[in-house]
């Protein structure tokens, strides 16, 4: 009996063993040091994080530079015009279109946020869904808007749809409305009974880096960033589906069903952090020496403010030495401050830089600390003059002057310029000539009084606001003007579908002395989808991939 019993314990133990050896590798090749999942909180601070275009082409992480620009460049104030290139080891002033923002691994994330959300607590209604509503239309139209049609109804299906049919241009922009006029129909409800988002950690927002979690705020955001995207429409303000001006004027006429932002301190704007390196403003004292002298102003923008003899030139431009200590102009004269023509040869530009003959950013405000100045993504001088534009053009009844005057009035104000007063002007003087490589320690700032009189400023020709086409341009050079370093490609989209302000072209700019019209679609499409993306470019721009092709809606 011993024996048989023995004889079937051994297949127990080696079937015990054999178990245990399943749950031991089971156990060593998961890594308890890793999270198992991600909340729905984490997921919108990175979709959050992408969503940010700051100035001179920098990144809020390293995270967003490999997500969202994996295979180009990012030369927002270059194509705008504002701040370019005078040596070309560091860049240049070319409109050489690459692919732009590739936002669908960044989209992805959004679905996740949203899947996660219900899977804890979140009810069919939830803050984390109606913000993924807005973000499709943020990414959905800014891919469309840089490329033309681009797949969407079909998109982020992973290796289900490995090769997604791209939609129109039209029917991204209808969509992107839907989802926007659903956005604000969810906050609507959530705002008003949160106890509609369910239970649990996905009913509650979490992880918002610009608002902390306020929904009233977002829901601003939503309807001002709506008005943008009608904007961008205007070319196609007649197409019946799109219905551009009743979609304008319903949400002018209903501030309560669609609130706005109603100041700067609803602006949605990147805020930098002086104590994390990775969160520094893109110029700070430490790197004054080695990039404070590569780019200069650019004339479109410099000889606007000139023209205008607008305040805000003090605020974010240095003189010209070679104006001020060479031919004894004085620092705060208008004359002194001259930005170079964007279409210059750069061999031309760099002498002419060398020798102190433009003007640079201003020191004291982007070089003398480590926060800069806040980055606006979407803000309340924009809408002002979005809305002073619609009026402008028939879409709403209204005063468009005094969206007009509120717009320049809050971009003054981000300079800290008064209506009426004094506004104390910093320029940077070299303490020693000789000084090749000085830095915020060894700087020297002249103080200059400017006096500000609203009534002075607004009685020239040149700003009073005018009805019909003369206004229009008008609230189109101001929008320029309130939009530098602020708002990525906003206003190189603006002057797309206007022509406003003059853009200059020159050797420098290439691409046949032309401003490109549109980006290329991602290297992806083209060896992943070709099938798709021929069919794309056949229906759009004759077959080719050409960065000068006209797209729907600047037709």
């Amino acid at each position: 009996m011993k024996k048989i019993s023995i004889f079937y314990l051994l297949p127990i133990l080696m079937l015990a063993a054999v178990s245990s050896c399943k749950k031991s590798f089971s156990d060593d090749s998961k890594n308890n040091n890793l999270p198992g999942s991600v909340p729905s909180s984490l997921l919108l601070t990175g979709v959050l994080t992408n969503m940010v275009d700051l100035p001179d082409g920098a990144y809020s992480s390293s995270v967003q530079s490999t997500m969202v620009y994996p295979n180009a460049s990012n030369k927002d104030e270059i194509w705008g015009q504002y701040y370019i290139y005078n040596y070309d080891y560091y860049g240049n002033n070319t409109y050489d279109f690459d692919p732009g923002a590739d936002y669908y691994t960044t989209l992805t994330n959004v679905l996740a946020m949203e899947n996660v959300a219900k899977a804890s607590g979140g009810a069919a209604i939830n803050p984390y869904e109606a913000m993924g509503k807005f973000f499709r239309a943020y990414f959905f139209s800014k891919m469309s808007l840089e490329r033309g049609d681009i797949p969407m109804t079909q998109a982020l299906q992973g290796l289900a749809n490995p090769t997604p049919a791209y939609d129109t241009q039209k029917a991204v922009m209808l969509q992107s409305l839907a989802w926007l006029e659903s956005a604000n129909s969810d906050l609507t409800q959530l705002i008003a009974n949160p106890s509609v988002g369910g239970t649990g950690l996905g009913s509650t927002l979490g992880g918002d880096i610009f608002y902390s979690n306020n929904l009233s705020q977002w829901q601003k955001v939503v309807n001002t960033f709506r008005i943008r995207l009608l904007l961008e429409l205007s070319k196609q303000a007649a197409d019946p589906d799109l219905n551009v001006p009743a979609q304008f004027a319903m949400i002018i006429a209903n501030p309560a069903k669609y609130p706005l932002m109603q100041s700067a301190t609803d602006n949605l704007q990147y805020v930098f952090i002086s104590t994390i390196n990775t969160n520094y403003y893109p110029q700070y004292p430490d790197i004054f020496g080695q990039s404070g002298s590569r780019q200069n102003m650019s004339q479109t923008y410099v000889k606007l403010l000139d023209q205008f003899q607008d305040p805000r030139i003090y605020a974010v431009a240095e003189p010209s030495r070679y104006a001020v200590d060479t031919l004894h102009q004085s620092p705060t004269a208008f004359a002194s401050f001259i930005g170079a023509d964007p279409g210059l040869d750069l061999g031309t530009m760099y002498s002419q830089a060398g020798l102190q003959r433009y003007s640079f950013l201003n020191r004291k405000r982007y070089y003398s600390n480590y926060t800069g100045e806040p980055s606006i993504q979407i803000g309340y001088p924009e809408l002002m003059f979005n809305i002073a534009e619609g009026i402008n053009r028939g879409w709403a009844s209204g005063n468009a002057e005094t969206y007009y005057v509120a717009g320049i009035q809050a971009s003054m104000a981000s300079y800290s310029i008064p209506v009426n007063g004094t506004y104390t002007a910093s320029f940077y003087h070299p303490v020693n000539v000789n000084d090749t490589y000085p830095t915020e320690d060894n700087a020297n700032y002249d103080t200059y009084p400017i006096t500000i009189n609203w009534a002075t400023y607004y009685a020239q020709p040149a700003i009073q606001y005018a009805a019909g086409t003369t206004g229009l341009t008008e609230i189109l050079q101001q929008k320029y003007i309130a939009l530098f370093r602020h708002s990525g490609l906003e206003a190189y989209f603006n002057y797309r579908r206007t022509g406003v302000p003059t853009f200059t072209t020159g050797p420098g700019t290439d691409n046949g002395q032309r401003i490109a019209t549109r980006f290329l679609y991602p290297l992806s499409d083209r060896t992943g989808n070709t099938v798709n993306y021929q069919k794309a470019l056949a229906s759009q721009y004759g077959g080719n991939d050409d960065i000068n092709g006209i797209m729907w809606i600047l037709k």
